[in-house]
This record gives structure tokens, sequence and C-alpha cells, in this order.
């Protein structure tokens, strides 16, 4: 892994000025100057296996914004905030009671440790892996 400048943004509009700064034109990326990190589940392979080398990563987690850490219950549904964790949506009573294939899918995706990090947002945004990925000895184009 290469070495990297950690940062923690104090709200929405310096992580993004931060990003705008460091981040390339290139459509690439995983070879973008700065990354967002919020569970660090699927960003962490990558970086161990030197898929992405960000030289910046900014963590959102300590972001205070309204709504993105919430589970908000309306009349015609539910909303998530990015930063949701996957283990507290399949927790929510809400969830389980309204939409239990959703809390069912969502215990079932991964193990405790990875639900407890992972974030809906990152969740949905991770590239999709092939049994391949880790195969060393030919280019595997997910990489």
């Amino acid at each position: 892994m290469r070495p990297f400048v950690y940062e923690q943004p104090a709200d929405i509009s310096a992580a993004v000025a931060i990003a705008s700064r460091f981040t390339t034109n290139d459509d690439q990326p995983t070879r973008a100057n700065a990354q967002f990190i919020a569970g660090g589940t699927n960003l962490a392979d990558y970086m161990k296996l030197g898929v992405a080398e960000p030289n910046r990563l900014l963590d959102l987690n300590r972001l205070k914004e309204s709504g993105l850490r919430q589970i908000r219950v309306t009349d015609d549904g539910i909303r998530f905030g990015a930063l949701v964790r996957m283990g507290e949506a399949a927790d929510h009573r809400e969830v389980k009671r309204r939409y239990p294939v959703i809390a069912d899918s969502l215990r079932l995706a991964a193990s405790g440790q990875i639900r407890n990090m992972a974030s809906l947002a990152g969740n949905i945004l991770q590239r999709t892996r092939c049994e391949y990925f880790r195969e060393t000895s030919w280019q595997c184009n997910k990489r």
C-alpha cells in the first residue's frame, strides 16, 4: 500500500472542496488523487491489492450534517442516509417490519463485522468482483 494523506473534513462543503482540489480529470476513480472513505470495507481491499492508490483519503465519518446517519420513516417509505451502516439498517425495527426482504438481504450480505462497518452508500457504489478478482496469473478487467 502506498503512503497517503488522511483527512477528516469538518463538513460536506469542506470535503467537496478538498476533493475538487486533489482529484484528477481522469475518469478512473481508482486513479483519483483523493477518495472518500466511510466504512472502508471495499476501498481498503483495493488499496491493499494496489488496485486503488489514492494520494489522499477523506474520511466522512465525522460529518455532522443532518440526515447522513439517519433512517427516516415516512408515510410512503424509508429514507436511508449515506453513512447508515448495513447493520443499523438491517436491525432497524421499521425496516424489519415494513421491508423484511431488505432487512434479510442486508443481514445475509456480509459477516457481522463487515455489516457494522460498511455504509449503505459505499455498498451500493462498490465495484463488482468476479471469482477471478484475486487471481494474479492473468489480467482481470475488474481491477
